[in-house]
């Protein structure tokens, strides 16, 4: 079978520069209109695309009222969504550090129910200023720690989804049977952060559990990708290394006894199209004139883990000094490393990064023409780069819906990209293989 591109909508739900928000072409709904979110997802899903996918946050945002934020829940958000589309999939993220693994896993098998076995769940360590304060802690885990504690996390919701099988439910009216006891046996998970009795209290969904998805590019998230993940959000501005994390990446899941195949990796992509370069490149610069340094101060900050930029002239180029050490940061390692190699590099001013990161926060953007759109694509799927992309319009629904009519139909006479659904459930969206729940549950010391 000839190899296929994914593509995966992540809807931030006016777009994803920083000033889509205040954009006139972006969503007129409110931020907490379930209609917003339906029609993007919907838009996505006529073209055909795998999923769409919902981000998340543990804190409210420090950045003054600068940018538009009350997000809703995604999980909660995603089963209104299960009933107002057919057949893309549904990514939500929750965290590994904030929950409990028995609700968590509820949740997802009541996703998949509700769904039919359309989703998947965003693995995340996350680490944040206040998030601990806001689930009772005094102090947050490091990033070391809680890597080890989303390992003990996996492995019980992973034992919970297999704690009742689908093949257990009889439903026998006439007999009198409803399920075969004998098949839902108890967890008994005691981890050293984690402990749970089992078993789940939902029957497993149509694909067994959610497919996994995780976004980690640090040596710890690498080491924790080629163990779990099955779908790999990752951030990258230059062809040559995301080359280098694909090839790592998949190495990394042979070694663990997988196959290639079976991890997918997807890459950011935020494209302003339009019908002519100018009208393209007018896009980003429409964007940039309605943001703000002191927004784009307070993202970097987040993204460094509180560190206070505010220092910093915006119009000098950028020194080494001017950054905190990357691996001391205690949020995303891999993306604060990013960032300060890419000012460095390039011999950016804090006002030039700011704008760099403002259109998609480190991943790839684009401007031009659909054709040159579908160009880089195709270029970063044959070349190793990519198995497709996490599309990150940077308006909803304008941009939207430029790359679903002129982007994916050139993709489709390429033969790169589906023309129609031909499974039902998100692993077979993604050509992932079936879940096994026969082997007998691994009991936790």
């Amino acid at each position: 079978m000839t190899r296929q591109l994914h593509l995966n909508l992540f809807l931030m739900p006016r777009g994803h520069h920083e000033s889509a928000w205040r954009h006139p072409g972006s969503a007129p709904e409110s931020l907490t209109d379930l209609q917003l979110y339906a029609k993007a997802a919907q838009i996505a899903e006529s073209a055909g695309f795998d999923a769409v996918f919902l981000a998340d946050a543990l804190v409210a945002p420090t950045t003054g009222g600068l940018v538009a934020s009350g997000h809703l829940e995604p999980i909660t958000l995603l089963s209104a969504l299960a009933a107002l589309t057919r057949r893309i999939g549904l990514i939500g993220t929750a965290s590994t550090t904030y929950s409990l693994p028995y609700t968590l896993a509820r949740q997802f098998a009541t996703l998949d129910h509700l769904s039919q076995g359309r989703a998947g769940w965003n693995i995340v360590t996350s680490w944040a200023p206040q998030a601990g304060q806001n689930y009772g802690r005094t102090t947050d885990a490091g990033h070391a720690e809680r890597y080890a504690m989303a390992q003990d996390f996996m492995q019980a919701v992973d034992a919970l989804w297999r704690s009742w099988p689908a093949a257990a439910v009889i439903d026998d009216r006439a007999g009198g049977i409803y399920a075969d006891h004998d098949l839902i046996r108890p967890v008994d998970h005691r981890g050293p952060y984690h402990a749970t009795l089992g078993p789940l209290n939902v029957p497993a969904g149509p694909q067994g559990r959610p497919v996994y998805v995780q976004a980690g590019q640090s040596e710890d998230g690498r080491a924790f990708a080629a163990e779990w993940a099955e779908v790999i959000f990752t951030a990258h501005l230059a062809k040559n290394t995301a080359q280098a994390f694909y090839g790592d990446l998949k190495s990394r899941v042979v070694a663990k006894g997988r196959r290639a195949e079976d991890v997918v990796i997807l890459p950011g992509i935020s494209a302003a199209i339009g019908s002519t370069q100018a009208e393209a490149d007018r896009v980003f610069q429409e964007l940039d004139a309605l943001t703000s340094p002191e927004l784009g101060l307070a993202r970097l900050s987040a993204r460094f883990g509180g560190y206070d930029f505010t220092s910093v002239p915006l119009d000098r180029v950028l020194r080494a000094s001017d950054f905190p050490d990357p691996a001391a940061v205690e949020a995303s390692k891999s993306r604060a490393m990013g960032i300060a190699d890419l000012a460095l590099r390039e011999g950016l001013t804090m006002r030039k990064l700011l704008q760099r990161l403002a259109g998609a926060r480190g991943h790839l953007t684009v401007a031009g023409p659909p054709e040159k759109i579908a160009d880089v694509i195709e270029d970063w799927f044959v070349s190793g780069a990519a198995d497709g992309f996490n599309v990150m319009p940077p308006i909803i629904y304008e941009q939207l819906e430029l790359f679903a009519e002129q982007v994916v139909p050139l993709l489709q006479k390429r033969g790169l990209f589906r023309t129609r659904y031909t499974g039902r459930t998100l692993r077979e969206h993604f050509g992932l293989g079936p879940v096994g729940h026969s082997e007998p549950l691994a009991r936790s010391a």
